[in-house]
């Protein structure tokens, strides 16, 4: 079956309300597309002025991030319902930074993705791994693990609506991309561990987005692959090749 492709932007920690406000602008033409999915997921800042700006459009605005309550004494975060009434779809979900820096786990980004579905976002639900893994052959191990725990409780039907973002840490704003072929073993890799959870229908139909250091020389190539259903874009999101990128073909 033909999944639709996505290509989301993670903004990351750039631009302030203004600033996004005239990147929506300048993007809306370039990635008008009736084949994609686009998304920009923003800081929670832009949030409102992003989805006032990208109306009429086909850009969906997405967050960066949520906490897995929807109320209560957890100073400086974001719930679920607080998105969804200000125009949110997507959100990102254990993001390498947020894991690293913020010492998110496996376990915290089951707890979101769980309250992310029952609020009606859609999950980016980010898994990867660093070089060292890499050069020690436990690549596919370490991110069926990721998928595994962050799937836990999540149903067949639920997952089937999901995003799932490959971003080998080592090629995030290194300038390195994953080889074609690397980026397809990884994503095959997790659309297997995904039949082996729910079969094969369910594992048909969730899209795979690769992500790290895609631009729109890379992309034609890394979305040809049979398992790589559009990108997670860091850097390349806040340029006009954004436009490139979900213009791929």
């Amino acid at each position: 079956m033909a999944r639709r492709k996505i290509v989301a932007g993670n903004w990351k920690m750039n631009m302030t309300p203004s600033q996004a406000v005239e990147l929506i602008n300048t993007l809306k033409p370039l990635v008008a597309s009736e084949d994609v999915d686009v998304v920009c997921c923003v800081p929670a800042i832009d949030i409102i002025p992003a989805v006032e700006a990208a109306k009429g459009s086909n850009i969906a605005i997405g967050a960066e991030n949520m906490y897995y309550e929807e109320k209560g004494a957890f100073t400086g975060e974001i719930a679920p319902n607080m998105l969804t009434e200000a125009g949110v779809k997507y959100v990102i979900i254990g993001h390498s930074e947020r894991r690293e820096y913020f010492a998110e786990t496996d376990v915290t980004v089951n707890k979101k993705v769980l309250k992310a579905i029952e609020h009606g976002l859609t999950p980016i639900i980010c898994c990867g791994e660093t070089l060292t893994q890499r050069e020690q052959g436990v690549t596919i191990d370490f991110i069926r693990q990721q998928i595994k725990i962050a799937f836990l409780n999540v149903t067949a039907e639920q997952a089937a609506e999901t995003v799932i973002a490959y971003e080998p840490i080592w090629a995030i704003g290194t300038g390195k991309v994953a080889t074609s072929a690397q980026a397809q073993e990884v994503c095959g890799a997790i659309r297997v561990c995904i039949a082996e959870l729910y079969g094969q229908e369910t594992a048909e139909k969730i899209r795979i987005q690769y992500g790290g250091s895609v631009s729109g020389a890379s992309a034609p190539e890394l979305f040809a692959q049979p398992d790589i259903d559009g990108g997670l874009v860091g850097g390349a999101s806040l340029k006009p090749d954004f436009g490139k990128i979900v213009n791929y073909k």
